[in-house]
This record gives structure tokens, C-alpha cells and sequence, in this order.
């Protein structure tokens, strides 16, 4: 018989023991147990299901079905926020073809008050075609209008909305930031990276150029967007772009008890101050603030990132965006470090890794780690300084399969260590699954793939070098994820302490060739032992 877990003093109150049990569970921490016994959403055994009834004779037993059950799954870097707050403006994703762009911009501008901004997300020149200035002053050349691009590096906007910027000649760009031109070198309406982040994002006390729909639509749109992570079997998630809009409605939601994710928060650094960082959350294991996130250079699929030799960029210069310059990047690592909060730094290149950690290695020595969010190109080198400063990678999981065919157009034989997850765990260091979402698909199913087989759409693979085996994919989006929001002591793996947020697959994955895994789904996801999401839409 299996040795029952020691089991942690019971919590108040008369709460009620549940024993889950039915599919084959993998714990995370290497066992199989048959069950699983909760109580006040924490696990407080595991066993044979003989022996957890022998000690809660009086549990409620739960049959689930399907054939896996897993730790919830955790993203590490995503932006659910932003994928709510996009439905309360001109939601893109709504719009079937380009013609139907123009007319909904061009209703939406007749609507809006005179001056105020039409914002509209997210653009995808793909499906929706190519915009620019020109096409936006057809709609409209009085009303301000914004459209932003899906990966949010970037946004077009029209002439009206030029002159508010007070943008007029490719020179009035900001550091870090571009302004596209037409031949004749006039401005085509494209902002890139700081001359479009400055003003979506200005800081405190200053008004952002895309302002969010009204409390009632942006919590309604939250609790769509969480609704649809929890049926991809997600239970936690960072949102690694949060300004007092997003904490006010996080922070709203969990107020109303509609908060079913649990939620890490990094604060955009333009709105964060090192002497004041917000109060701790009233139920800290369901919203809490995890770091100040700051961005060092551009998009890896955008062709933007920063890389120590010449590639074919989207900038023409062969090479990506310098967002913040080491000088500032030092600064503001140093003052958050000093204040004891964990930065987490988007850097893709890797002329932009390496900066950032020579301004790591540069800190007084301490317990906290900071993250390098993305990592996405490094070198075995790189490696070793990421393991030897304790730095937490938060690559993304889904790229390979989504992009890698343009990622060996962009950057040839690097692309074989970009998401180095093999070559990153090996090493020691603590590996995050993320998303990026809603730039890519949530779905960590689809990421667990990617990281096992690095197979692209077309069939090709790119870095074989660096798959993983299914537990270790399962472990980077779970533990992994865990530890990088310094959350791995209460939840990650289903062992006794730990919170009861598992999913269950209709596949048994760890018993099924990868081949197979682009049919599995998840049949249903749970919260602290609460069902958030069936497939047969139980409650």
C-alpha cells in the first residue's frame, strides 16, 4: 500500500473532506497517486482510494471523468487583460474582412465625442489586410483613430491622430521607438515600439491614448476571456502588463467574487513607484502583485528584437529596437532591486539578454531572482550566467509551432536556440511556460507540444536540440510557472499543503505518441476543488 501523505492541521470550520479520484493522475512531484482528498480548497492527502476513505469516512467522492489529471496548468506571461479590454473598444477579432473594418471604424467614429480617440484591437494585416495612414483618413480626417496590432508592439493611426501625437517628420520618434514613411519619407501612420508604447502607456498621471470601455463591459469581458483560459485547462496566469486600469479590474472582479483565476501582476514600471508598490491583495492566493515588468527591445517574431549580429529585420538596419538604453535600464533595475521587488525584463535578442544581465551581475548580492521575460535567443554562454545569477527564463512555449518557419527566415541557425528550454533546464535554471496571449493561442496544449517535438505548421523541425519529454513540458506549465511568481510552495504540484487547481484531459498524454495530441482537450478544470470549467458544463 502507498504511504499516505502527513496531513497539515485542519483548517476552521467544519468544511467538507472531497476525494477525486477516476483517470490517472500525475502529481507532479513523480508520484501516481490513485486519489486525491481536498478540504478548504488545499489537498490534504493522497493515496489509494481505499485509504483516503478509510481516513474521511465522511468525504464526498468525486468520479471525473476523462483519462489524465494534471496540475492546472499556469502561464507564466500572458495578457488577459488586454484581450478583455480589447472587446470593450472596436474588437477587431469580431470583423470577418477589410471592407467591414472600415465601415465598423467608420460608424464608431460618427459615435465618438468630437476629439476623443476611436481605438480599435487587434489588427491582423493577414486576415484583415494592410493599414496606414492614408486608409485610416477614409474613414475619418477629423476623429483621432488608433488601430493596434496584435502583438501590441505596434499601432497605425490616421492624420488627425498624428497631429495630436504631435508627430510630423520620422526625427520626432521617440528613443526607442519608430515612425514609418511613405517613399517621399512623409509619415505613413505606423508607430513602432516607444513612439506608439509612450502613449498607450505614459506613465502615472497622464491619460492614455486607448482608453478602456466603461467597468460594467471591461469586468464582463473579463470574466469571457478567464472563462475561456479555464476551458483550456488554466487555472493561473501572470499578467505581465498591468497599469491601475488592469489592478482596478482585477481588483473589482475579485471584490464581486468573479475572480476564478488566480492572478500574478507585474506593474507596467511607468506606473510603479519603488517606495510605493501596492498594499498586498485581501486573498493574496487568488490576486497578487508579482514584479515591475519593463520592456528591453522589440518583437522576435516581429523582427524587431536586439541581436549581437546582423539579421534581416523589419527595421532595415539589421537589426531590432533598443527600447530602453542600458543607462536607463540600469536605473530602473537598480531602484526596484534596492526596494526589494522583482523585475521581469522582456528582452528577445540576444544583445538584449546579455545587457540585461550585466546590469544583474551588477546588483548587491540577495535572494531575490528576477525574470527575463521571452529570453527567446541565447547562447550556451548566456546560459551559464542566467544559472550563475539565479534568473528566472519565462520563454514562450507555442512559437516553434506557430512561427519557426519565419524565425529561421529572421534569424538562420539562432533559431535552433530560441525557447532553449532543454539547454535552460539542464543547466538548473527555473524554466516558466507562457503564452503570450493573446498574441498566440492560450492553449497549453499546444505549447506542451511545441516544446516536445519543435515541429512547425509545415512539418519542419527547428533546434531538435532543445525538446523536451512530456513530464518536463507538464512541469515547465506548472511548477515552472509556479515558481517564477514565487508562488511553488502552495501550488504547481497536487501534494499535501498544496492548492487543489488540477485539469483533466480526455488523453493520456504521458501514454500517447505526440503525433496523437493535436486532438486531446480538456475535459473539465478545477479551482481550490471548485469545478470552473466542464465540458458538459456542470457547475
Amino acid at each position: 500500500m502507498t504511504a499516505l501523505d502527513p496531513v497539515p492541521p485542519a483548517p476552521s470550520g467544519p468544511a467538507r473532506v472531497r476525494i477525486f479520484t477516476g483517470p490517472r493522475i500525475l502529481a507532479g512531484d513523480g508520484t501516481e497517486p490513485e486519489a486525491l482528498a481536498a478540504r478548504s480548497g488545499r489537498i490534504i492527502g493522497t493515496g489509494t482510494r481505499g485509504e483516503l476513505r478509510e481516513r474521511h469516512p465522511h468525504a464526498e467522492e468525486t468520479e471525473l471523468d476523462g483519462a489524465l489529471l494534471v496540475p492546472g496548468f499556469n502561464d507564466a506571461h500572458c495578457h488577459p487583460s488586454q484581450a478583455a479590454l480589447a472587446r470593450t473598444r472596436v474588437d477587431l477579432d469580431a470583423v470577418e474582412d477589410p471592407a467591414a473594418l472600415r465601415e465598423t471604424l467608420r460608424r464608431r467614429a460618427r459615435q465618438a465625442p468630437p476629439g476623443t480617440w476611436v481605438v480599435a484591437q487587434p489588427h491582423d494585416e493577414h486576415r484583415l489586410g494592410p493599414l496606414d495612414r492614408d486608409l485610416l483618413d477614409q474613414v475619418s480626417e477629423t476623429q483621432p483613430i488608433v488601430v493596434i496590432h496584435y502583438s501590441l508592439h505596434r499601432a497605425v493611426v490616421n492624420s488627425a491622430g498624428l497631429r495630436l501625437l504631435r508627430y510630423r517628420t520620422p526625427r520626432d520618434a521617440p528613443s526607442g521607438g519608430r515612425l514609418g514613411t511613405r517613399p517621399d519619407g512623409t509619415l505613413d501612420g505606423h508607430l513602432v515600439e516607444r513612439a506608439w508604447l509612450d502613449p498607450w502607456l505614459p506613465g502615472s498621471g497622464k491619460v492614455s491614448i486607448a482608453q478602456p470601455g466603461s467597468p460594467e463591459r471591461q469586468r464582463a469581458a473579463l470574466a469571457e476571456v478567464i472563462a475561456e483560459l479555464h476551458a483550456k485547462g488554466i487555472t493561473s496566469f501572470c499578467d505581465a502588463l498591468v497599469t491601475p486600469v488592469e489592478q482596478k479590474l482585477y481588483a473589482d472582479a475579485l471584490a464581486a467574487g468573479e475572480l476564478t483565476a488566480r492572478v500574478g501582476m507585474l506593474l507596467w514600471h511607468a506606473y510603479a513607484d519603488p517606495a510605493r508598490l501596492p498594499p498586498p491583495s485581501p486573498a493574496p492566493h487568488r490576486l497578487r502583485t508579482v514584479g515591475v515588468k519593463m520592456m528591453l527591445d522589440g518583437a522576435l517574431t516581429g523582427g524587431t528584437c536586439r541581436c549581437r549580429d546582423p539579421y534581416n529585420s523589419t527595421t532595415g538596419t539589421g537589426n531590432g529596437l533598443e527600447v530602453l538604453s542600458p543607462g536607463e535600464l540600469g536605473d530602473l533595475v537598480g531602484r526596484f532591486h534596492r526596494a526589494g521587488t522583482r523585475v521581469a525584463v522582456h528582452a528577445n535578442g540576444d544583445e538584449a539578454v546579455q545587457t540585461l544581465l550585466e546590469v544583474i551581475e551588477s546588483l548587491p548580492p540577495g535572494t531575490l531572482r528576477h525574470r527575463i521575460e521571452h529570453c527567446s535567443i541565447v547562447d550556451d554562454r548566456l546560459i551559464e550566467r542566467i544559472a550563475a545569477t539565479g534568473t528566472i527564463a519565462v520563454p514562450f512555449g507555442p512559437f516553434i509551432a506557430l512561427h519557426g518557419d519565419r524565425l529561421v527566415d529572421y534569424y538562420g541557425e539562432r533559431a535552433e536556440m530560441i525557447s532553449a528550454h532543454r539547454s535552460l533546464r539542464d543547466a538548473d535554471v527555473t524554466v516558466a511556460g507562457s503564452s503570450d496571449y493573446p498574441l498566440a493561442p492560450a492553449d497549453p496544449l499546444l505549447a506542451i507540444r511545441s516544446l516536445v517535438t519543435r515541429t512547425t505548421g509545415t512539418g519542419r523541425t527547428v533546434g531538435p536540440r532543445q525538446r523536451v519529454g512530456f513530464r518536463d513540458a507538464l512541469d515547465i506549465y506548472t511548477h515552472g510557472s509556479a515558481a517564477a511568481s514565487g508562488e511553488a510552495g502552495t501550488k504547481g504540484t497536487l501534494t499535501v499543503g498544496r492548492l487543489a487547481d488540477f485539469a483533466v484531459l480526455d488523453t493520456d498524454l504521458g501514454a500517447t505518441p505526440p503525433e496523437e495530441w493535436a486532438e486531446a482537450r480538456v475535459k473539465s478544470t478545477w479551482s481550490g476543488g471548485r469545478c470552473v470549467y466542464s465540458d458538459r458544463r456542470r457547475p
